[in-house]
């Protein structure tokens, strides 16, 4: 330590703000698949992610609650956890966690200047400038193999498998919790494709857990599995469980796995929740069963219940009730609808909603427009932003055949001003939510909670 103290004077970065500036900086980069340049910069800093033991987890949905279930029962267990997951909610630091506190501002600023020369080297040759994600990722492993380093290290994708820069980890168990229509435009256009690189992360001898359900989609998975000569627990087939219904504020479950049965109970809301428990609990099973992992039922128990992620179906407000989702997709979209009839009464639902431009919303509003009373259009604070007047077009175009009778649409493309518009339209016994992109729930649930340092971004 004693030499990089030294070398800091020299340092090209100063602050916390500049070390963050610079790795969003490398964002108009853009996402390029590929593993070339995160390996360039693995051999400079002599591979240390090879000391490290990896959960894997992909999947189109429900991605960050396995990694938050996953990690809340290891610690409970007594095991140090570090959790890599993206987008952040709150704060750019809030991707690097160790037992669930975020990275120091101040060692995130000393490993960007130890990678800034690195980037700039690897920027220079044929291979490009890395990206704001691979230069994350880069410090996720620097943080954890050199700094913190964590009995275990739960590693979420970033996008897709195959290609994904988390790939280049080689884990001890990986984990695929859904394949749905999301990031079209990266990954394929059909769910064959889309299983195709998720499956991308199964490693040859690696055991992997899924909770997938389309047959075309189940295949692929299962001759991945099959081709990498590896064990496949599929919910279904492998483990099985089913919802038990409600005790107090907690949503109950019946486990029964090839090890054994367990009742569990999970604060989080929404019955999608139950799949990702249910995954996250096969995942804790392997560990256990096949990698001398150490955990007591009442701590898995505990861990369970204990699990918090914010911004799924997360209860921000009761006066007026407001609901924060960040469903963006078909199946997000599904799984709200769903669960706000399972888990809420109200007389009316008023939903305010925001999205990124890259994707396809048709989909999105055909399941969620028949819940709908009154429907606020507005635009995320964001880049990428869709103008609040386009996606009206396809609201428009839709409210005849999915709409309910009566519906009422608002356009506000402020978003501030279009929370404010939906606290007023929500009555004692209404239900608001807000949902669409993380970017819209990071600034709402941040003015919700009178936050003042809240970042947000992928």
């Amino acid at each position: 330590m004693g030499e990089r103290v030294g070398a800091a004077t020299t340092a090209p970065l100063h602050t916390y703000r500049e070390a963050a500036d610079w790795i969003n900086g490398l964002i108009p980069f853009g996402i390029r698949p590929g593993l070339d340049r995160i390996e360039a910069l693995m051999e400079k800093l002599g591979h240390p992610h090879r000391r490290l033991k990896f959960v894997h987890v992909a999947g189109t949905n429900g991605k960050g609650s396995t990694c938050a279930f996953l990690t809340q029962v290891l610690m409970q267990s007594g095991y140090t956890v570090g959790t890599f997951t993206s987008p952040y909610i709150t704060k750019f630091t809030n991707r690097f966690q160790y037992n669930n506190e975020d990275i120091p501002e101040e060692m995130l600023l000393e490993l960007s200047n130890r990678l800034h020369p690195l980037v700039k080297e690897i920027a220079a040759t044929d291979l490009g400038s890395p990206t704001m994600f691979e230069v994350s990722t880069a410090l996720a492993i620097l943080y954890f193999a050199e700094e913190c380093v964590p009995d275990i290290v739960v590693w979420e994708t970033g996008m897709g498998g195959r290609m994904d820069v988390t790939n280049i980890v080689h884990p001890v168990l990986s984990v695929i919790t859904n394949v749905g229509m999301d990031h079209t435009d990266v990954l394929g256009d059909t769910l064959t494709q889309i299983a195709t690189e998720k499956a991308g992360i199964i490693k040859s001898g690696v055991p992997v857990v899924s909770c997938v359900t389309q047959p075309e989609v189940i295949q692929v998975i299962r001759e991945k599995a099959a081709e990498c000569r590896t064990t496949l627990y599929l919910a279904g087939e492998q483990f099985t469980y089913e919802r038990t219904g409600d005790v107090e504020s907690y949503q109950s479950f019946h486990f029964k796995g090839p090890f054994r049965e367990m009742d569990i109970e999970i604060a989080m809301k929404g019955e999608h929740q139950i799949d990702n428990a249910a995954g996250a609990m096969m995942a804790l099973e392997v560990l256990r069963q096949y990698m001398a992992f150490v955990m007591d039922k009442e701590d898995m128990l505990k861990g369970f219940r204990e699990t918090f992620w914010a911004g799924r179906m997360e209860e921000i407000s009761t006066s007026p009730r407001i609901i924060l989702d960040g469903a963006h997709n078909p199946e997000g979209a599904q799984m709200l609808s769903k669960s706000l009839s399972l888990h809420y009464e109200y007389k009316h639902l008023n939903l305010m909603m925001g999205m990124l431009s890259n994707k396809h919303h048709e989909s999105y509003l055909e399941h969620i427009l028949p819940i709908v009373d009154t429907l606020i259009l507005t635009e995320p604070d964001f880049r990428k932003k869709m103008d609040a007047s386009a996606l009206q077009e396809i609201v428009e175009r839709l409210k005849h055949s999915h709409g309910k009778p009566g519906l009422q649409i608002m356009v506000e493309p402020n978003w501030n001003n279009a929370l404010e518009l939906l606290k007023s339209q929500t009555e004692a016994d209404d239900l608001a939510v807000v949902s669409g992109t993380l970017y819209l729930i990071a600034d709402v649930r941040a003015a919700l909670l009178g936050q003042t340092d809240s970042e947000k971004g992928w």
